[in-house]
């Protein structure tokens, strides 16, 4: 009889003993965050606080999903803790939809009132060559004062927006198969198809990174570039970050089938890996639609 067998059979209530991991985690987040703020701003030892902290954090994770991964295995998962995973993962994906829905406000905001409301008659005082468009200022523009922001360019749709958009479908097209592959228990193709899974998320940062770069280089555009700049950069960074997650969490359940974790009957691991996999999919078509094409 398997682990996840005799898990599913048994009576009680897993309590896991008292873990670190939840408060090391946090201290690696605090230094990853204290460092981006940092060497956004310009000081030297920013980034090395943001790598030390990164690098702390996914030691923390590793270690974190490898005792979660031996005690599921162990046997000490019922069918009462799947539930309560089940409940925690929907849980969590929904504070992921308030955080994500907090950035797309702001952008719908500084459209639709904050920028309108500049270029209103009680403005015209202050500002009288302000044009109330979006983005506030681009590349020739005349707005006032001219020293706020430096001109910039806007990012359209094309090409790598959409080869990401492409990549992401994909990766959510590969991650199905893959699941439906060890419902039926066919361990081999699943495990091949979450492979793709995997080096699709790792093409779409890539593409991401390049396209940073494209667009400090070559058009100007920075976090400094106005709300233009702040909203586009908070919002496809934060989702980049939440798929180079996304992209571990699949990382690590790969493994876990290479090492014949998992049944085609409990899956918990894979399908939650799965479900905020397809959530980052679906926040990026908002993102592909509000930001690159509206």
């Amino acid at each position: 009889m398997s682990a996840s067998t005799q898990g599913a059979k048994a009576p009680y209530y897993y309590v896991p003993t008292p873990s670190s991991h939840p408060v090391m985690a946090a201290v690696g987040l605090f230094f990853v965050i204290l460092g981006a703020a940092m060497w956004i701003n310009g000081h030297e030892w920013g980034k090395y606080s943001f790598a030390a902290g990164l690098a702390w954090w996914l030691v923390v994770l590793y270690q974190w999903f490898r005792d979660a991964a031996h005690e599921s295995e162990s046997g000490l998962y019922g069918r009462k803790i799947d539930v309560s995973y089940r409940w925690s993962m929907s849980w969590f994906i929904f504070s992921e939809v308030m955080f994500f829905g907090a950035f797309f406000t702001a952008l719908w905001w500084a459209r639709m009132h904050s920028v309108p409301a500049l270029g209103n008659l009680d403005n015209a005082l202050l500002w009288p060559d302000f044009k109330a468009a979006w983005p506030s200022v681009v590349a020739g523009a005349t707005a006032s004062p001219a020293n706020v922001v430096e001109p910039f360019q806007t990012v359209g749709p094309f090409w790598l927006p959409t080869i990401n958009t492409a990549l992401l479908l994909s990766s959510g097209v590969t991650l199905t198969i893959a699941h439906h592959a060890l419902r039926e228990d066919l361990r081999a193709r699943a495990i091949g198809f979450m492979w793709v899974t995997v080096l699709l998320g790792l093409s779409f940062l890539c593409v991401q990174g390049y396209e940073y770069y494209h667009l400090y280089t070559a058009l100007d555009l920075k976090l400094s570039s106005g709300i233009y700049g702040t909203t586009f950069f908070m919002l496809t960074g934060f989702h980049g970050f939440h798929v180079f997650i996304g992209m571990l969490m699949l990382l690590f359940i790969t493994l876990r089938l290479q090492s014949g974790h998992f049944t085609a009957e409990r899956h918990f691991g894979f399908e939650g890996a799965a479900w905020y996999w397809h959530f980052v999919d679906v926040v990026w078509l908002g993102l592909y639609t509000l930001v690159y094409w509206v």
